[in-house]
């Protein structure tokens, strides 16, 4: 995690800067850190810190805009060919934005339950893969509006998470395979070859 130092307001834009250690020591300018899911390119770097510019397009379709100075952030390098896959692909290109409903403690376990657009939710399985605000999580439930995740202790405590409060705008992309399936079946693919490929685990 960061904390935001200062953001620089355009009439549309703004530059973000990012109070960091762990995520800036092998970075350099150009590369790419996902900010709360969302992948900015760093345009000047401290030794505790970094800067990106947020265009309107990436204002407009995530919940960026929503920072302010003090903001925990949830941050992660670019993948390196050379490291373990541990959660599922994830691009930084977020597909829309969601909100809390609800959440409550469960033992050691914080469920949150997020509502979101039907475009988004039609690729959402239980079970699947989901990102939240960064966070490559399991879904554990969906219903016609929403889904669910149950966050771990350790999730809890690495990510910002726990902040969320019912109300809250969450940032959210899609499991990848699953857009470019159905871009590569078209947009009305047979509802047969669908059903089997969700009976598999594929949708």
């Amino acid at each position: 995690m960061g904390h935001v130092k200062a953001l620089h307001r355009g009439a549309k834009s703004f530059t973000l800067e990012v109070e960091a250690n762990l995520v800036v020591q092998d970075v350099k300018v150009g590369d790419s850190i996902a900010t709360n899911g969302v992948c900015l390119t760093v345009t000047s770097l401290g030794d505790h810190g970094f800067s990106a510019d947020v265009m309107p397009e990436t204002v407009e379709r995530t919940a960026l805009g929503r920072l302010k100075p003090g903001s925990p952030v949830n941050l992660e390098r670019a993948l390196s060919l050379q490291s373990r896959l541990g959660g599922h692909i994830v691009s930084g290109h977020i597909d829309g934005t969601g909100r809390i409903a609800a959440r409550r403690q469960d033992d050691t376990a914080l469920w949150l339950t997020v509502e979101c657009d039907s475009k988004l939710l039609r690729y959402i399985i239980e079970k699947g893969s989901i990102t939240v605000e960064g966070v490559s999580l399991t879904v554990a439930r969906v219903d016609e509006r929403s889904f669910s995740v149950s966050l771990i202790p350790h999730t809890q405590l690495v990510t910002t998470l726990h902040r969320l409060r019912i109300g809250d705008l969450v940032n959210l992309e899609n499991d990848i395979i699953a857009k470019y399936v159905e871009k590569l079946l078209g947009k009305t693919p047979d509802e047969t070859l669908m059903a089997k490929l969700r009976d598999n685990g594929f949708l």
